[in-house]
């Protein structure tokens, strides 16, 4: 992916995302429908491979993010429990269990979550994998999110998930700035290519 931002210097985070954010805008309904029935298939074999004991830490997309709550509903129909996403500031996420679309509500940031009670930050640690938003990650698994932290103070408390970042096929590119605190995604789930591992280099995956 190019980011086009006409300069010769390495380009920012800001700058990626509002790169990526802008080509995210340009796409057509056909085409986001076709990518998220593609993804659902991905997570569909996922959930099977993992098996019916597994808990699997999702999100709702929203906006223009790849993907849908089809794949949440793959989910659920594989494993024993999919865990979605509560954020409130200042983080890290709080976990609620996925029961089905109907069961969801309107949340702060413009997100949709299900409804309370809710499960402390340290639910996190009885996922076998976390899908992760993503604007763009690289091949050694840096991810680019939209800046809000929720993420950078959630993933330590999944240590021993596999870390998937959830982009779009142009949206995996060769290097992105990284900052000491992020934590890089094991693998990457593309509507075109499915998952593929990415390259961490043996990079020590926790936050100082």
């Amino acid at each position: 992916m190019h980011t086009n931002i006409g300069s010769s210097m390495t380009p920012t985070k800001a700058q990626w995302r509002e790169a990526v954010l802008s080509r995210r805008r340009g796409l057509d309904a056909a085409t986001r429908a076709a990518e998220s029935a593609a993804i659902a298939g991905f997570v569909a074999e996922l959930g099977r491979q993992l098996g019916p004991d597994a808990t699997v830490c999702a999100y709702v997309p929203v906006g223009r993010e790849p993907g849908s709550t089809e794949m949440l509903d793959a989910l659920l129909g594989a494993v024993e429990r999919v865990l979605l996403p509560v954020a409130r500031e200042p983080g890290p996420l709080s976990w609620a269990p996925y029961r089905g679309v109907e069961h969801l509500v309107p949340a702060p940031f413009g997100l949709r979550e299900p409804a309370a009670p809710y499960l402390p930050p340290d639910a996190a640690r009885d996922a076998a994998v976390m899908l992760v938003p993503a604007l763009a990650v690289d091949r050694r698994g840096v991810r680019l999110g939209r800046g809000a932290g929720f993420y950078d103070r959630t993933l330590a408390l999944a240590a021993g998930a596999r870390l998937v970042a959830v982009v779009r096929d142009d949206e995996v590119v060769d290097e992105l700035p990284e900052d000491p605190h992020d934590v890089r995604m094991h693998e990457a789930l593309t509507p075109g290519g499915g998952l593929r591992t990415l390259d961490t280099g043996g990079h020590r995956n926790v936050p100082e």
